[in-house]
C-alpha cells in the first residue's frame, strides 16, 4: 500500500542512507541550453561523476536555437542526448517541454544549464521517489562568482568524483535563496506549509518529480517566458503533490539568476501572467470587475431535471459574490438542443434551452455535459444544488474556513428529504487529486481526503445559503446590491477614520496642555521651594530675637504651608 501523507507532512517517510541502497528508478535529466556551451559543459561533466547507476540514468539536452548550436561533449553521461527544440516556440518552458516529451525515465529531473551538481545530487532526488509517487523533490543551490574564469570539465568530473565538488568554488555570500530558507524554516522544513505556500517552494532550476504526476499536471505551461517554474509548482500542487526541499541535493549555480539581477523588472514583466494564472496571488487580484484564466473557485450547478428558475437563483447569486474571482460550470445534456422544429413553449427541453439563451454569451459560466474529477486549475469547487442561492460573501467565508484549516472538504447540510441530507460542498482540488491517485478500487474517496486532510460537517444557513423560495427573484440583482454594500461599508470606513482622526487630535491636544500644565507646576514647585528655604533662613534668624519670636513663627508656618502647596 503507497503511504498516504497528510497535508504535506513527509515525515513519515524515512529516505534511506546515500550510498546504502539499490534505486530501480530510471532518472532522465532534462537540460533546456540556450547557449553557453562552457557553462552546460561542467553541467554534464559533473552528472557523468553522479553516483546513480549510469544504467538507470539519461540526460536529454535540449538546444533552444541559441547563437551556436548545442555541440556533443567530451565529458558526459553515457546516455546523453542533443535534441532541438519543438518547432513552433521558443524560451525555456518551451525547450522544457520538449525534453519532457523525450524522456522515457520514471522520474524527471529538471536541471538548468548552469549548475554543476556534487556527486550525490541525484541519488539524492531519486531516493525520495522511491518512497512514494507524488513527490515533487527540489534541490539546493548555493551561488558562486564566476567573474574569474571557470575550471576545465576534466577538474570538474575528478573533483565530483572524488567527493570534492566543495573546492570547486567559493560560495558567494551577497547571493542566495533566502526567500526559499525562510520559507522552509518558517514551516518546519516544509512539512507545516499550507497549500497556499507550497508552490513557491518550486525551484526549477533543481526539481524532480514523477513523469506521470508531471503530465497529470499538464507539463509546462509554454505560453509563458519567465515565471514557468512558479505557475508549474501551483498545478502540480493542484494535482495532489507533496513537496520535499531536499538539502543533500546540492549543486553550484554558475553566476546570478535573471531573478537576482533584475528583480524588478522581472516582478513587474511576470506579474499579469501570474496573477491570471495562480489565483493564491490575492494581492495581485484587487480589482473585483476583472475576469481572471484560472478562478479561485469553480462553482458547479447540476441542471438535469431542475428548473430554470432555480438554476438561475442558483447561477446568479454565485456570480455576485463579493469573492471577485468565481467561474460557474451548469451542467447538463446540451448536446440535446437541436434546431429542429418543435412547439417553442411545450417542448420538453424548454428550461434547458432558456438556461442556454441566457449563459452561453456570459464569459463567466460554463455550459458542460460532463463534471471533471476535480476543479484543477481552479483550487476549489463548490457544488450547490439548484434552487438554494449563494449569498454575497458565502464564498468568501467559506474559502477563508478552508483555508484557515487547511480543510480538504466541507459539506454544507441544507435540508433532510426522505431520510437523505441534502448538502452543498466544497472541496479542495488537491485534497481530491491526491485521495483519487490514493484510493483502493472501491474505496470512498471523501474517507482518503478525512486521512489526508479534513473532511467536516456545518450548517449551510449559517453560512448564508438561502433555501428556494425564499432568494428568487430576490437576490437576482445581488451583484449590484452588493456592490452598493460595499460602497456603503467603504463610506463608512471612511466616516469613521475621520471620527478617529479628529478624536487622535483631541487627545494629542490635551496631551499637550497637560504636558505644559505639568511643566508650569514643576516650574512652580521649584521656585516656592527655593523661596521657602530663603524664608526659613531669614525666620530662624530672626527667631534669636525674643521681640521677634512670635511674628518669625507666624511667617515660619505661612511658607512651610505654601512650600508643601
Amino acid at each position: 500500500m503507497r503511504p498516504r501523507l497528510r497535508r504535506n507532512d513527509f515525515g513519515a517517510l524515512t529516505p534511506p542512507e546515500l550510498g546504502g541502497w539499490r534505486p530501480s528508478l530510471r532518472v532522465s535529466v532534462v537540460i533546456p541550453a540556450y547557449g553557453g556551451q562552457d557553462q552546460l559543459d561542467l553541467t554534464l561533466a559533473a552528472l557523468a561523476a553522479q553516483t546513480y547507476p549510469a544504467q538507470l540514468l539519461d540526460v536529454v539536452v535540449v538546444d533552444d536555437g541559441g547563437p551556436n548550436p548545442i555541440l556533443p561533449p567530451s565529458l558526459a553521461p553515457a546516455r546523453t542526448r542533443i535534441v532541438s527544440s519543438a518547432p513552433g516556440g521558443w524560451g525555456r518552458a518551451w525547450a522544457c517541454q520538449t525534453g519532457y516529451d523525450t524522456a522515457d525515465g520514471d522520474v524527471i529531473l529538471t536541471m538548468d544549464a548552469d549548475l554543476v551538481p556534487h556527486r550525490h545530487h541525484v541519488e539524492a532526488h531519486a531516493r525520495w521517489h522511491h518512497l512514494a509517487d507524488y513527490l515533487v523533490v527540489t534541490g539546493w543551490p548555493e551561488f558562486t562568482d564566476i567573474s574569474a574564469g571557470l575550471p576545465s570539465p576534466v577538474d570538474v568530473y575528478t573533483r565530483v568524483r572524488a567527493d570534492e565538488t566543495e573546492t570547486l568554488f567559493t560560495a558567494d555570500p551577497d547571493q542566495s535563496h533566502q526567500w526559499l530558507q525562510d520559507i522552509v524554516d518558517r514551516h518546519d522544513g516544509l512539512r507545516a506549509a499550507p497549500s497556499s505556500v507550497l508552490y513557491r517552494a518550486h525551484v526549477g532550476g533543481t526539481a524532480s518529480v514523477p513523469a506521470a504526476l508531471l503530465r497529470a499536471a499538464g507539463g509546462m505551461d509554454t505560453e509563458l517566458v519567465l515565471g514557468e517554474d512558479t505557475e508549474l509548482g501551483y498545478r502540480l500542487t493542484q494535482a495532489g503533490a507533496v513537496f520535499v526541499p531536499e538539502r543533500a541535493a546540492r549543486c553550484w549555480h554558475l553566476g546570478q539568476t535573471t531573478a537576482m539581477r533584475r528583480l524588478d523588472e522581472v516582478r513587474a514583466f511576470n506579474a499579469p501572467f501570474i496573477a491570471n494564472r495562480i489565483p493564491y496571488r490575492r494581492w495581485l487580484r484587487t480589482d473585483p470587475g476583472r475576469q481572471w484564466r484560472v478562478p479561485y473557485v469553480e462553482v458547479s450547478v447540476d441542471a438535469r431535471g431542475a428548473r430554470h428558475q432555480d438554476v438561475r437563483a442558483t447561477v446568479d447569486s454565485a456570480l455576485a459574490s463579493t469573492l471577485p474571482d468565481v467561474r460557474v460550470a451548469v451542467r447538463a445534456p446540451w448536446r440535446a438542443l437541436t434546431g429542429e422544429r418543435r412547439r417553442p413553449l411545450d417542448e420538453p427541453l424548454l428550461d434547458l434551452r432558456l438556461l442556454e439563451a441566457g449563459y452561453r454569451e456570459d464569459g463567466r459560466v460554463r455550459l458542460v455535459e460532463d463534471e471533471p474529477a476535480t476543479a484543477a486549475p481552479a483550487p476549489f469547487r463548490f457544488s450547490c444544488p439548484p434552487g438554494w442561492s449563494v449569498g454575497p460573501e458565502t464564498l468568501d467565508r467559506l474559502i477563508k474556513h478552508a483555508e484557515l484549516h487547511e480543510s480538504g472538504v466541507l459539506n454544507l447540510a441544507l435540508e433532510e428529504r426522505d431520510g437523505e441530507v441534502l448538502a452543498a460542498r466544497l472541496e479542495r482540488t488537491s485534497a481530491v487529486a491526491r485521495a483519487r491517485h490514493l484510493a483502493d478500487r472501491g474505496e470512498d474517496p471523501d474517507d482518503v481526503i478525512a486521512k489526508l486532510f479534513d473532511v467536516t460537517w456545518h450548517d449551510g444557513p449559517e453560512f448564508g445559503l438561502l433555501a428556494p423560495g425564499v432568494a428568487y427573484p430576490r437576490l437576482l440583482g445581488n451583484r449590484n446590491r452588493a456592490a452598493a454594500q460595499w460602497r456603503e461599508r467603504a463610506e463608512n470606513a471612511e466616516r469613521n477614520v475621520t471620527k478617529l482622526k479628529a478624536r487622535v487630535d483631541e487627545v494629542r491636544t490635551e496631551n499637550l496642555r497637560l504636558r505644559r500644565a505639568a511643566g508650569k507646576g514643576e516650574r512652580d514647585a521649584v521656585r516656592w521651594q527655593t523661596k521657602a528655604e530663603e524664608w526659613r533662613v531669614t525666620a530662624t534668624r530672626l527667631g534669636r530675637r525674643p521681640t521677634l519670636r512670635g511674628r518669625a513663627a507666624r511667617v515660619l508656618r505661612r511658607l512651610t504651608f505654601r512650600g508643601r502647596a
